[in-house]
């Protein structure tokens, strides 16, 4: 990675005095602007600091996010879109709230579209009205899960969603999803760039796998791993209660297992974690049924938690079904794991009890929690505050406790996964008890 991986795409040079300045008064200033050199440094170690020093490189930054004392975009003359696409996600109608609050009390922008089912809404064969977006048609949605636009998976024609977009002739429009629809949100941008329009792209990252690279904590991560540690407390209950009990859960984590990570930590009541990013054996001497019937006979209930990416490898090599968004449909690795634990047990003649939960969708169409609302509301502030000042192609990021904004080819490059040889992973380990590796030799 350079230093000039992270700059950031612009549409010109602000020539409108910020509406934030005209209200404040000369002996109580309200907000400290942002210059465009502000930047939030990629890694703030003092070993990064001294080689950066003795090789005279840049070091590797974000630009910092916050309101800009001149914008690109005359607010009265100004139109935006917003669009949710991807899986659900808590807070998602946080952000369309805070957006939309955002653009009108602070910005005086009134003229903003809400495009109903994720980039379908773009695509004129689908028939999906456009809704105007005003404060009080907005005001309760961060009270209710899901998404108020609704949304969609699967890829559009880019072309014709930016046909779309000067018909409408929106100025700005706000991305908010994951992986894919950050990837959709860049095709965008460079199809407006190929035409030389003056339109913003701008992404709000939403995984709840908070598994988009080069961001802290994406929103709704609290919440789902906060959720998850209560239906781990009652799943430990199930388990304990019966003479080897085994409480399964299967939580969220395609391709990463911070939720099942953190969950564990939360609740400290989880035996055995099982992610994405660690391949086990099932059989065998150092084989996860046999760790699990040791557990089993020397205290007689246990709790596994399973992120849905976990295992994978387990499963025959088929051909990959792939689902709208392109991702690879994984197999049920819960159902897996339930049957073949009752499978070993009973073939053994050993005695057990299993409860099998997967709470994924009740966890993914809750609300926020008030810490994941904050950081909505943060999150789309700051997008309001980069958009209007003309940035353009970025994606918002949180960096060292900071709001960042970075470009969404750096964002989307890879996936963000645990560090299987680093603290956060070590922590699971001690707070479960697992062995480092249940893999065979």
């Amino acid at each position: 990675m350079k230093y000039e991986d992270f700059l950031v795409s612009t549409l010109g040079t602000g020539n409108v005095i910020s509406p934030l300045k005209n209200t404040q008064r000369a002996d109580s200033p309200v907000y400290k602007f942002v210059d465009d050199s502000e930047r939030i440094l990629y890694d703030v170690s003092i070993d990064y600091f001294n080689k950066c020093k003795e090789t005279g490189e840049v070091p590797v930054s974000f630009e910092k996010a916050g309101p800009k004392e001149m914008i690109f975009f005359e607010p009265a003359k100004t139109k935006v879109g917003i669009v949710t696409c991807g899986g659900l996600c808590p807070g998602v109608n946080n952000v369309i709230r805070s957006l939309v609050n955002q653009l009108f009390y602070r910005y005086g922008i009134s003229r903003i579209l809400g495009i109903r089912y994720g980039y379908e809404g773009f695509i004129s064969k689908y028939n999906h009205p456009v809704i105007e977006l005003t404060v009080p048609m907005v005001s309760d949605i961060h009270l209710s899960g899901g998404t108020f636009l609704g949304t969609s998976r699967g890829n559009q024609d880019v072309e014709k969603m930016v046909d779309t977009l000067e018909i409408l002739n929106i100025n700005i429009l706000f991305c908010i999803g994951g992986d894919g629809t950050l990837r959709g949100a860049h095709a965008i941008w460079q199809e407006i760039n190929k035409r030389k329009l003056r339109i913003v792209v701008a992404g709000i990252p939403k995984t709840i796998d908070n598994d988009i690279d080069l961001i802290q904590k994406s929103f709704g991560f609290e919440t789902a791993f906060s959720i998850a540690n209560d239906i781990i407390r009652n799943a430990h209950n199930e388990a304990s209660g019966a003479n080897n009990g085994v409480a399964l859960v299967k939580l969220m984590g395609r391709d990463s297992g911070f939720i099942a990570a953190s969950a564990a930590m939360a609740i400290q009541e989880v035996n055995f974690v099982l992610i994405p990013e660690i391949s086990f054996d099932l059989y065998g001497a150092r084989g996860f049924l046999k760790i699990l019937r040791k557990r089993l006979e020397e205290r007689h209930h246990a709790v596994v938690v399973v992120a849905e990416g976990a295992g994978q490898d387990l499963f025959e090599v088929e051909d990959l079904e792939k689902d709208a968004s392109g991702n690879v449909k994984h197999k049920d690795i819960g159902v897996y794991l339930k049957e073949k634990i009752k499978e070993e047990f009973s073939s053994k003649g050993f005695p057990f009890s299993i409860k099998y939960i997967d709470p994924s969708y009740i966890i993914r169409s809750a609300p926020a929690n008030a810490n994941d609302s904050k950081f909505c509301n943060l999150l789309a502030q700051n997008a309001v505050h980069a958009a209007v000042a003309g940035k353009t192609d970025f994606v918002m990021g949180y960096w060292n406790n900071e709001f960042t904004l970075l470009p969404i080819s750096m964002a989307v490059a890879k996936r963000k996964k645990i560090d299987v040889e680093g603290e956060l992973w070590w922590n699971v380990l001690e707070a479960t008890g697992q062995p480092i590796s249940m893999k065979n030799p």
